[in-house]
């Protein structure tokens, strides 16, 4: 059953967010249990504060305890600056009241509860035979030291799934490395080109199948955010919550255009502090640019590559899918979380073992702080951002030159 509501053309006001989210939550039997809530990390637009306030609001009176706990993937953890900014209230020690916010470590293999494994005949299937290798999943184990878990979320376009939100929240969001790099590397070879926007993946499946392996009860609200406010909320199984607002997100994160881009300046917000996450301002675009054409990601304020990963991506640099493929034997050893990484912000290319020439369809240009020898050794080009100017990209849409402010959750298509 699925509670909520949602609109292309008008943002809910809070007492309707309310009502939503009472409703959900008289649902669920939670008195005297302990419920632990998944949310996102701060690189997602989200109305955290009022959703916080609300469950605290609702259903701190009924449970024996109300904590949550951040979805970092394999994000950095969050400070308790960076907490109290999340949920709107102080957070000292990871602690806000009685409830504890938890950062997903998962960098420690001990923090782990193996839930099974997904056969390979099984994995041939779901993804039409481009893999087949027996996939472990495991989960955070802190999850099982509570009677009931609710995912809350946004739904945007996403470049390895197609639709964030759902059950992502668990795998990649609080999953081992195992399920992280299988899932990360299959969108890769699949091409973010063909899988951001898509409403139902060989990827998407893999996630809900690992999800099928938890024996705790999983309720989720899935949100349709933009910065201007919420265009919705639903409420039900991870699954259907996700269905719905994918629907709506659809409509209201894709933008049409009626011709290519020659050249875009993606400009990105601070929500964003290294490459790996601000690389957002290539995979929402990549569909819009023609070929040879030009993304220049523009962020200033950003001087790391990633702040997890940086190591291996100075190792391998960034190239297309092909690349790896044709060298597997060179790569295979890599994290197929890193590997997905550096394809998607690539994009489409070609490569000739027998030559050694890689070709790109489109240029991918920083303007940050990242300084402009590392971003030649890591295979990218380099622009001084303080050549930039953002106000001369204005109004000149008709030469193919646009630039695009808070780049980083709109899909950007080409009319079919």
């Amino acid at each position: 059953m699925i509670i909520g509501q949602g609109y292309a053309n008008r943002y809910l006001t809070d007492d309707e967010v309310r009502a939503i989210v009472r409703e959900g939550l008289a649902s669920l039997a939670v008195d005297g249990k302990r419920v632990l809530i998944i949310i996102p990390d701060r690189t997602r637009t989200m109305p955290m504060p009022l959703m916080y306030r609300l469950f605290q609001e609702i259903l701190e009176p009924r449970a024996a305890a109300l904590d949550y706990l951040v979805a970092l993937g394999t994000h950095p953890p969050l400070t308790d600056t960076q907490l109290t900014k999340l949920i709107g209230r102080p957070v000292t020690g990871g602690q806000s009241g009685p409830a504890h916010i938890y950062n997903h470590e998962w960098s420690a293999p001990a923090n782990f509860v193996s839930l099974g494994t997904i056969p390979a005949d099984e994995i041939r299937r779901i993804t039409g035979g481009l893999m087949a290798q027996d996939v472990p999943v495991s989960l955070n184990k802190l999850i099982f030291d509570y009677d009931q878990l609710i995912i809350c979320g946004p739904v945007f376009p996403h470049e390895v799934v197609g639709f964030s939100g759902g059950n992502k929240y668990l795998f990649p969001g609080i999953a081992g490395p195992e399920i992280i790099n299988f899932t990360h590397w299959l969108g890769a070879v699949i091409t973010n080109y063909k899988v951001i926007g898509a409403p139902y993946t060989p990827v998407r499946a893999v996630i809900d199948r690992a999800a099928a392996l938890l024996d705790r009860p999983t309720a989720c609200f899935a949100l349709v955010v933009t910065p201007a406010g919420l265009s919705g909320i639903y409420y039900g199984s991870p699954l259907e919550a996700w269905q719905a607002a994918a629907s709506l997100s659809a409509q209201t994160h894709i933008v049409y255009v009626d011709k290519p881009f020659q050249r875009v300046l993606s400009i990105m917000p601070e929500i964003y502090n290294d490459l790996w996450t601000a690389a957002k301002g290539m995979y929402k675009m990549e569909p819009a640019v023609a070929d040879n054409g030009e993304i220049i990601i523009y962020a200033p304020h950003i001087t790391e590559v990633s702040y997890t990963h940086g190591e291996l991506i100075d190792e391998i640099g960034y190239h297309c899918r092909d690349y790896f493929l044709k060298q597997w034997d060179k790569f295979q050893g890599y994290p197929g979380g890193v590997l997905a990484h550096s394809t998607h912000l690539r994009g489409l290319g070609q490569y000739d073992a027998a030559t050694g020439i890689e070709t790109s369809r489109i240029r991918v240009t920083l303007a940050t702080g990242i300084p402009a020898e590392r971003c030649r050794r890591i295979n990218l080009d380099y622009l001084d951002p303080k050549r930039v100017d953002p106000s001369e990209w204005t109004g000149r849409e008709a030469e193919g030159v646009v630039a695009i402010p808070r780049a980083g959750e709109i899909l950007y298509r080409v009319k079919a």
